[in-house]
């Protein structure tokens, strides 16, 4: 039996043959992909039951669908979905969830998108028991539709400039609720604009004309029947994007909105009857939804990715073009060298990115576990890495799709290969959640301190223990030695915006302008710092497989990973003398070597990311690789096709007519 499963008679032959190559079980690498045998079984036990269900599926591909028209499709399906989901799913179970929403709603989102990742998450996380026992199961059972409205008009990442209050009065017993400002409107939340209830609002807590700084309060903004505005408030859409549009992020504001206490969530934060305040165990406590919501976006980068590579890969192994010796067959563009390195490295990212994702999910939620104790020990440290995570992921896996796509040529423009809109969602989180830049310097704020005590000859917590080190001598494995060049990297760029920055001040600038007049360099040591993390997680998984075939791919490709990034950053590696040119160019090698070795597999370590053709909604990355005859039915579906179209016949043919 081959070790590809997707053969099938009848697929495209050069598809095949690729798949014939396969020096690995694709099932092997799909359970190390999935996080693990049971993963990968129930994904494919719930695919099978969508499969069963054809009112969940589209009857016309949604590019070729107006934005009305995708908001009212997906809100059909997430109705059908939401009345029979029970009978094959688990609504709380999130690997269920990824899977049915990959599959039936795809990556432009839907009125849901922020009720799960956030709303529902917030309550778990931050609502008392009573408060629980309230709104949780109306949440789940979708009783209530709820978002997370932080974001303002006029403040974003800056969350100390959110100007939102909620004013507690003693003798009612309420918070008002109010929008001074236009600026401090909210604006963007996901599912604001025409779905949602409820909101978890931020806002800031004044109590006898003090602020005790920013609260979650679980806020009625629509009747759940009638679905009209509440009386004090003032909520709708804000319109196109340039992706994701099939969710109606919205603006919402306030005039005098009166609330009860308890709508205060009071897990951490307490209010008493009288206006007693009651802090927080930790001042940061408050993020476990941020850090969930990061700690899932990392994922869904990673699927993005993913899913952009198997479109990418089979394409260039179905597209023939040119003739590298003139008069000889024209040859599968997987054959070019050229793209070979535009895609293989985003591959190697695949594997890197998910298990960053893993490793970011498994810590934040042990975090939330010991919060629920009243211990905050790695709060902070988990909350600069997500950080890092969040600004180093969303940005490489959008460059990676973007590859992807222009690798594909001009179909990779089309909307048919779904590459355009894999990256207009994916570069999209480079600044929802935190922008990109803002999220490296928290991170750098981090990582300032830390080099502060490493300077002092502290002992260093584990995730910047490197900063203490001694430069490597001798180091004989590979893995090794390209990881210690990492290291050094990360430790250079940290311990040189830190001394230089220290050199201001003894001049007698203040620390943060000291901070802001290095800021660049800021950047670079934490984007240093989080690549020395990822390839740290990305080895070790590595390391733990048993099944030799696969433990051989995975180490090939970490080995691409690692050598490819080094050369991103190859100018401290020269800097001070560090390493020579020629060791600098071995490590270059050593990625078209690599390149080499994933050629004959490169197919077969797509199929093993698992997606169906639901899931991939592409022409050109289909199962069959019938790429031709697909694009073809695909364009004759454009609503263009049809006769009689208003355009043409009000302004276009009288026009010609006349000519």
């Amino acid at each position: 039996m081959p070790l590809n499963k997707l053969i099938q008679d009848g697929d495209n032959q050069d598809l095949t043959n690729e798949r014939f190559k396969s020096t690995f079980d694709t099932d092997a690498l799909a359970a190390v992909f999935h996080s693990g045998e049971d993963s990968l079984k129930r994904i494919r036990e719930v695919r099978d039951e969508i499969t069963k269900r054809g009112h969940l599926f589209d009857s016309l591909p949604a590019a070729h669908r107006t934005r009305a028209e995708k908001m009212e499709d997906v809100s059909r399906k997430l109705k059908n979905l939401m009345e029979n989901v029970n009978e094959f799913a688990d609504f709380t179970n999130n690997l269920d969830m990824l899977t049915i929403i990959r599959d039936v709603m795809g990556v432009e989102g839907f009125p849901l998108a922020l009720h799960n990742l956030m709303f529902v998450p917030t309550i778990q996380n931050q609502a008392d028991d009573e408060q629980t026992e309230w709104w949780l199961m109306d949440a789940i059972q979708g009783k209530i539709i709820g978002t997370y409205a932080q974001t303002e008009l006029g403040h974003g990442t800056n969350l100390s400039a959110i100007e939102t209050t909620a004013t507690y009065d003693k003798s009612t017993e309420e918070f008002i609720i109010h929008t001074p400002t236009t600026t401090a409107t909210k604006w963007w939340p996901g599912g604001l604009g025409t779905s949602c209830t409820h909101v978890i609002l931020v806002a800031n807590l004044i109590i006898d004309n003090k602020n005790y700084g920013l609260h979650p309060f679980f806020v009625p903004i629509r009747d759940r029947n009638s679905y009209s505005q509440m009386s004090g408030v003032r909520v709708g859409d804000i319109g196109t994007k340039m992706g994701v549009n099939c969710v109606d992020n919205g603006f919402l504001a306030f005039d005098n909105y009166h609330i009860p206490r308890r709508n205060m969530l009071m897990k951490h934060s307490k209010v008493s009857k009288e206006g007693v305040y009651t802090a927080p165990s930790h001042p940061k406590v408050g993020y476990t939804t941020m850090l969930y919501m990061r700690s899932e976006m990392i994922m869904h980068q990673s699927y993005y990715l993913a899913m952009a590579m198997v479109i990418a890969i089979r394409y260039s192994a179905v597209r023939r073009q040119g003739e590298i010796k003139p008069g000889t067959q024209e040859v599968q563009i997987l054959d070019y060298q050229t793209q070979q390195y535009r895609l293989f490295p985003g591959l190697a990212r695949c594997f890197a990115f998910v298990t960053a994702a893993n490793t970011v999910r498994q810590m934040t939620e042990s975090c939330i576990q010991e919060l629920s104790h009243g211990k905050s020990d790695v709060l902070a440290d988990l909350h600069a890495l997500s950080c890092g995570l969040k600004a180093v992921v969303t940005h490489q896996s959008s460059t990676s799709i973007d590859q992807a796509r222009q690798g594909c040529g001009g179909h990779g423009y089309s909307d048919a290969s779904y590459l355009p809109t894999l990256y207009t969602c994916s570069v999209g989180a480079c600044t929802y959640e935190g922008e990109n830049m803002v999220m490296l310097l928290q991170l750098s704020k981090y990582l300032m301190k830390a080099a502060a005590k490493a300077e002092e000859g502290a002992v260093m917590a584990p995730l910047v223990a490197y900063l203490a080190k001694s430069e490597p001598v001798a180091i004989g494995d590979k893995f090794e030695k390209l990881l210690s060049h990492f290291e050094h990297i990360a430790r250079h760029r940290v311990m040189h915006a830190y001394r230089q920055m220290i050199e201001e001040e003894k001049q007698g600038i203040e620390r943060d302008y000291a901070f802001a007049n290095h800021s660049v360099d800021w950047t670079k040591a934490a984007r240093a710092h989080t690549k020395l993390f990822i390839a740290r997680g990305f080895v070790k998984m590595v390391q733990e497989v048993s099944n030799p075939e696969v433990h051989a791919v995975l180490t090939t490709l970490a080995e691409l990973y690692l050598s490819y990034e080094l050369i991103e950053m190859s100018s401290d590696l020269t800097a001070n003398g560090y390493l020579s040119e020629s060791q600098v160019q071995e490590i270059r090698h050593q990625i078209y070597d690599c390149m080499k070795k994933i050629r004959p597999n490169a197919v077969s370590i797509v199929d093993s990311f698992d997606f169906c053709d639901r899931e991939l909604r592409s022409v050109l990355g289909r199962r069959d690789g019938h790429v031709y005859e697909n694009l073809y039915k695909w364009a004759q579906m454009s609503p263009l096709n049809q006769k009689n179209l208003p355009h043409v016949e009000k302004y276009l043919k009288p026009m010609t007519s006349k000519l």
